[in-house]
């Protein structure tokens, strides 16, 4: 009886079982942990995860509740990271923020891969004409710097969390189509979609069924990165005032209302800082291990 082989990055067979499945998740982390800073970095994203699920169990306070007869306190043992210019605890407000930032950098990615990647597929997979209209039409939308881009959505819909979400989101979608396409492109010249072509199989049933499961491992990789990169964004333009709105404890909006108040109260800038910086690197760092595992190139090295 032989056993099924197990290769990283490949899904086991149903028929190989439990035992081959086991076998399949102890390899990619095995792969996984080869990147060094994989594992710290996913420690810090779920960190930031259960902080911002939890919040409402865990936070001492109401991120709204003023205290105007503790304004601007530095850290201490009632509040860890002090107050802000409205008596409100810093602590609770990055709590909250967590999950505020998780969700702008999250759905973003969604949406932008949700339509990005059919249209890069249909472009690759379709060829000729069709290819290049689809391609001229995402290169117009690349030609624009992304932020900028974003601003100008802003400004027609209005500044407000969710249109900065949906603002990211559609000039994030170019990199998902060029991506998607690259790749389709790569697949569709194996013998096996050249044998499902053979066999009378539908395009739509050959894209779905065959070339989608085969691009869609490192399609995740470059959705975990595009995470990280829109929640730094969405950040930027709520430091602009174009995207959540006071009073919601969003991080980009907390530096930017610590701006005048940067010589006398620091820690009101210092710590919303370092939350955007370390969701985003240990992001950053987590891609890396999954390209670690996704990619053979990188598990050559």
């Amino acid at each position: 009886m032989t056993s099924a082989r197990i290769t990283p990055g490949t899904l086991p067979p149903d028929e190989a079982g439990v035992g081959a499945r086991s076998a399949w998740w102890r390899a990619q982390w095995k792969q996984f942990r080869r990147s060094r800073m994989a594992l710290p970095g996913l420690v810090l994203f779920a960190i930031f995860l259960l902080a911002g699920l939890l919040a409402p169990v865990i936070a001492p306070y109401s991120p709204y509740a003023n205290d105007l007869a503790n304004v601007m306190t530095p850290p201490s043992l009632q509040h860890w990271f002090g107050t802000d210019e409205l008596g409100r605890d810093m602590l609770t407000r990055i709590l909250y923020g967590a999950r505020i930032s998780l969700m702008e950098g999250v759905l973003s990615a969604a949406i932008a891969a949700a339509i990005g990647i059919p249209v890069g597929m249909l472009s690759g997979y379709a060829g000729n004409k069709a290819d290049a209209v689809i391609m001229r039409l995402i290169d117009v939308l690349l030609a624009f710097p992304g932020v900028l881009l974003a601003i100008v959505i802003i400004s027609i819909l209005g500044p407000s969390l969710v249109n900065a979400i949906l603002a990211v989101a559609i000039y994030t979608v170019p990199i998902f189509a060029r991506f998607a396409r690259g790749q389709t492109l790569a697949v569709k010249q194996e013998p096996y979609i050249e044998a499902c072509r053979a066999m009378g199989m539908s395009n739509t049933r050959i894209l779905v069924r065959h070339i989608f499961p085969n691009i869609a491992a490192t399609v995740s990789a470059l959705a975990t990165l595009r995470v990280g990169i829109n929640i730094l964004t969405c950040a930027s333009l709520s430091f602009l005032g174009l995207g959540a709105q006071a009073p919601l404890p969003e991080w980009g909006a907390m530096l930017a209302s610590s701006r005048t108040t940067l010589l006398i109260a620091p820690h009101l800038a210092l710590f919303p800082g370092l939350a955007i910086l370390l969701l985003v690197f240990g992001l950053n760092l987590f891609q890396d291990g999954l390209q670690v595992v996704l990619d053979p190139k990188a598990r050559g090295r």
